[in-house]
């Protein structure tokens, strides 16, 4: 798809995600750069640590709204990221649903990580969920986003068990470590070409 993925790294936490991608890259185990860090969260983690690393970070208002994007918020998102020439958005536990112009400004080309096995146990803290329901395994999910809440192409996938004396605490952190080594996998892919989108598959060379 590309020779060196320029990524847009997208969070509102910790970075934990993050962390795991940019530590992936140095190894040279991710053909890829990152080219800028933006948060919708002012003190969030994620851009302390791409600070740490010299890395571009920067706080984007969102808005008046709790869970998207607003009018103005969602165009200066996408100018950032167009300005740094990025050719992948990784949304890194980005908390708000990307909308209509978002998504068409980077068609295709958007991932995201999400701690089920979809489409089990879509939307918010879906460790939790699959504990509330006494599965047996979860675990995560890396996918091409689209307008569906947790709903594109499915990339790649990793199991967790989940144990008999787990808490959802103690799940979440199982599938944190998952994601982890996960995420750089899926991406490492895309940049160097191993799959292509075919209608709601992505099907490996």
């Amino acid at each position: 798809m590309f020779n060196e993925l320029r990524l847009g790294i997208l969070g509102s936490g910790k970075g934990s995600n993050f962390l795991a991608m940019a530590d992936a890259i140095r190894e040279g185990t991710v053909p890829a750069q990152i080219a800028i860090v933006l948060s919708d969260v002012a003190g969030a983690g994620i851009l302390s640590l791409a600070r740490e690393r010299n890395l571009p970070a920067e706080f984007i208002p969102p808005g008046r709204y709790r869970t998207k994007l607003d009018e103005e918020s969602e165009p200066a998102f996408v100018r950032a990221l167009q300005a740094a020439k990025v050719d992948l958005v990784v949304l890194a536990g980005f908390m708000r649903v990307l909308k209509g112009d978002f998504l068409r400004a980077f068609e295709g080309r958007i991932v995201n990580i999400h701690p089920s096995l979809l489409p089990s146990f879509p939307g918010l803290e879906a460790w939790k969920q699959a504990w509330d329901h006494g599965v047996k395994v979860t675990g995560c999910t890396v996918h091409f986003v689209d307008a569906g809440v947790d709903a594109g192409p499915i990339i790649g996938q990793q199991s967790v068990p989940v144990l008999d004396d787990d808490t959802p605490a103690r799940l979440h952190q199982r599938i944190q470590m998952a994601e982890h080594e996960l995420y750089p996998k899926c991406v490492a892919a895309i940049a160097r070409g191993e799959m292509s989108v075919q209608g709601r598959r992505v099907v490996w060379k």
